[in-house]
């Protein structure tokens, strides 16, 4: 019966979805170690829970070492230390170093963190990437920007999500961008070449170093476009098709770019591009799974639980692979008409009327609601079905069809 301690800061849903699968998992007895005081728990998962122990910060190395070492007292050990969010992978790895516990080195950890460092570790293992730079001043980005020219990637080196990352298309928007954020020595900058093409990613099971499972996506538009654009909306879709011969390039360099990135036993998610002449180019990697609901469209295309594959893979060191049943894909609602609240959601009942019996999976945008502020959006709707392009066609009809809008009360 395996101790188990799950770092969350913050008791996000999406989170909680991983704690509640670890809990539930036989033989597991789990403790938290968490920001939150137990009080913001649901009373079913403070019931699920055999230990909780609460720090300041939860980021902080030293601070996990010791709630996990709180739990071990409640638990009466601890055999493995996890958690899903980015921000914690090398965190977690220098914690699991100073207690002897298995799981991502810290090399590892910060290959992944480290998008600089990341792509510095491709393009020495001969792996396609975007040309890139890690800058700390701003004569080092004009550089970059004269060498490689426009559209360029503006972003943190250890950004998740596409946060703070940000699209240049002149001189111009450079200098504001610099203004901005002056990259230092202590604060330095990364700058990419921008990609031209289709965007997908790439999640991967792998056991002992070895990719034993793998899906697809796209996007449409790509994520930087959405932050770009507030009023987008947008959708994701997993092919049925995952196994098809025109992904082979990506699943060869994708288990290539795992390998040299020094990934064991684990979940990862990646983002990679399609060039116009068929090429792809790796964006980057994250030692995690992947957020946006992704890993209930998996769930769906599988008829399987991959929140609880998830904590297997990291408890127990154990995956079954599932087999891919359906297309499944998500449609993004976002406010549209500047600030406010939701003031109404139109066209709803007609895009239901029309994809609803594709529907498996919703959470809708209600009048009154605050935008999030979020990519997500304001809402969801997940479909599913055998035929890959009823998905497609149906994700577009939605998209096209819903207009969430706000106006100031």
């Amino acid at each position: 019966m395996p101790n188990v301690v799950f770092v969350a800061p913050f008791a996000m849903e999406a989170t909680l979805r991983f704690i509640r699968a670890a809990a539930r998992l036989p033989g597991v007895r789990l403790g938290l170690v968490t920001q939150e005081p137990q009080e913001r728990l649901s009373p079913q998962l403070r019931a699920e829970l055999s230990g909780h122990w609460r720090v300041a910060d939860a980021l902080d190395p030293a601070q996990i070492v010791l709630g996990a070492q709180g739990v071990a007292g409640q638990l009466g050990g601890v055999d493995r230390l996890i958690g899903t969010l980015e921000q914690l992978q090398v965190p977690l790895a220098q914690a699991r170093e100073r207690l002897g516990l298995p799981g991502l080195t810290v090399p590892a950890a910060e290959n992944f963190r480290d998008k600089a460092r990341m792509k510095t570790v491709l393009g020495a293992a001969g792996l396609p990437c975007a040309r890139h730079r890690l800058v700390t001043s701003a004569s080092q980005a004009w550089a970059f920007a004269r060498e490689v020219g426009y559209p360029l990637v503006v972003k943190p080196p250890a950004g998740a999500g596409a946060k703070a990352t940000f699209r240049v298309e002149s001189a111009g928007a450079l200098g504001e961008a610099l203004a901005a954020s002056a990259p230092t020595e202590q604060t330095p900058v990364l700058l990419e070449e921008f990609v031209l093409g289709d965007e997908h990613s790439l999640d991967t099971v792998s056991i002992d170093g070895k990719a034993v499972w793998h899906s697809l996506s796209h996007y449409r538009p790509s994520p930087l476009e959405v932050l770009r654009h507030p009023w987008i909306q947008w959708c994701v879709q997993i092919p049925r098709e995952v196994d098809h011969a025109r992904y082979d390039d990506i699943r060869l360099a994708g288990s290539a770019a795992l390998k040299a990135l020094g990934m064991g036993t684990g979940v990862t998610h990646m983002e990679w591009f399609r060039r116009p002449d068929g090429s792809l180019a790796i964006s980057e990697v994250a030692a995690r799974p992947p957020g946006a609901q992704f890993c209930t469209l998996i769930s769906y295309a599988h008829d399987f639980d991959f929140y609880a594959a998830w904590a297997r893979v990291v408890i127990f060191d154990t995956f079954e692979i599932p087999q891919r049943r359906y297309s499944a894909g998500a449609a993004y609602l976002r406010g549209q008409g500047g600030r406010g609240r939701i003031k109404a959601v139109h066209g709803l009942q007609e895009a239901l009327r029309e994809v609803g019996h594709l529907v498996v999976d919703a959470k809708l945008p209600v009048e009154g609601q605050s935008p999030t502020g979020s990519y997500e959006g304001e809402g969801y709707v997940i479909l599913r079905h055998a035929d890959t392009e009823v998905v497609e066609r149906a994700l577009e009809r939605l998209i096209a069809t819903v207009r969430v809008e706000l106006a100031l009360a």
